[in-house]
């Protein structure tokens, strides 16, 4: 079993090392807690934020709520279906909720900054490097960053789709040493598969498989939210395969985080996957950059890459999907199509396809030029992502 039902000393183990941390609040915790107004929840929160701050710890918040706040000020119940109509609700929330955060920073003395952004900008890779930088320099300053969805300029094709994500996508991307995502529920429970009845709450995870997967629920149903157990499962599987942990813990109380911090046995941690954490051009590689093609490989190659930490050469190479130039990042996928990992391509679709099968000292006489490299994907430039 992947996955344990009591910590056995995995918190205290975890928490030392951490310095910068990601925390992401979903919209019901802020919009749609009994008795409390916006204000006073994002006051409570801020206040528990600052508290992280004076212990040293960097923090960056990953918020929902604009549109949640928009149905407040409208005076509505229910989301709009139309995007255009959602765009401007999120125009209208978004003022507002970062009106509320700087009220509550300013109170400790404290500034926030606001950084709205898209699937554009973190696939980018220009644009990526410069929102990692942007951020780096706010925690410098002694901000409080504050990032949402660019949900009034978002579309389908540039859309994150939800908040989870979102916070692991920011914390692969500026290193963060955790995530913790604050919800309505206690961390993850064991599910009856076949009664749906949910068991004891799962306190640790070292890896998250398909039986997992399939104890995830759905999307909740409710007005405020879009995301449910399984895109916390999603965003837990980007930041240990980065080697660093995610958290999910129960947060209508903000004042959890003082017992995570403490490494109290509350909610569900992730562990991280791998020991050591991955370069910046891998996450880059494996979560960020849209594939241009695919490299079809053989059974050998597999072993070669998973197993055995080498390049893929042109000779494992059965066949190749799309067009695209060398320097291009491309799935490489097993003979039935599962992908087993993302790299850089060292050659483009013609000269590939003229070596591929070939032996490298094939390779000149096959492209009538001696190559720089004769790798298809060298090792440095290649990540695994299916174990």
């Amino acid at each position: 079993m992947n996955y344990e039902l009591q910590d056995g000393g995995v918190r205290g183990r975890m928490m030392p090392g951490v310095k910068r941390v990601v925390v992401k609040v979903g919209t019901r915790l802020l919009m749609d807690v009994k008795g409390s107004e916006p204000a006073q929840r994002i006051e409570a929160l801020v206040d528990e934020l600052i508290w992280l701050r004076e212990q040293g710890l960097e923090v960056v918040l990953v918020t929902s709520g604009a549109i949640g706040a928009a149905l407040r000020v409208l005076n509505k119940v229910r989301r709009p279906k139309r995007m255009e109509a959602l765009q401007a609700y999120a125009a209208l929330g978004q003022c507002s909720l970062m009106s509320l955060y700087e009220e509550a920073s300013s109170r400790h003395g404290v500034h926030c900054a606001q950084l709205l952004l898209t699937a554009a900008d973190l696939r980018s890779k220009d644009r990526h490097h410069k929102v990692a930088r942007c951020l780096d320099e706010m925690l410098a300053m002694g901000l409080l960053p504050v990032i949402n969805e660019n949900d009034s300029v978002c579309t389908d094709e540039i859309k994150v789709g939800d908040n989870d994500t979102l916070a692991a996508l920011v914390a692969s991307m500026c290193r963060a040493d955790l995530t913790v995502l604050l919800t309505t529920v206690d961390g993850m429970r064991e599910k009856n598969m076949e009664t749906g009845e949910l068991g004891a709450r799962i306190s640790v995870v070292h890896e998250i498989d398909q039986a997992l997967l399939d104890m995830a629920g759905g999307t909740d149903g409710n007005s405020f939210s879009v995301g449910g157990m399984a895109t916390k499962l999603h965003a837990a599987a980007t930041t240990t395969a980065c080697g660093e942990p995610l958290w999910i813990a129960e947060g209508t109380d903000f004042a959890v985080l003082r017992r995570i911090f403490a490494g109290d046995d509350v909610g569900t941690v992730f562990s991280a996957r791998n020991k050591q954490r991955m370069h910046a051009r891998q996450r880059f590689i494996a979560f960020f950059a849209e594939p241009e093609g695919e490299l079809i490989v053989d059974s050998g190659a597999v072993s070669a890459i998973k197993d055995k930490g080498k390049s893929l050469l042109p000779s494992g190479v059965l066949g190749m999907r799309g067009v695209f130039a060398p320097g291009s990042v491309v799935c490489i996928v097993d003979a039935k199509r599962k992908e087993i990992g993302r790299g850089i391509v060292n050659f483009g679709t013609v000269e590939l396809s003229k070596i591929c099968g070939a032996g490298t000292d094939e390779i000149p006489a096959l492209l009538g030029r001696e190559p720089a490299a004769t790798e298809a994907v060298h090792r440095d430039f290649l990540v695994i992502t299916r174990h």
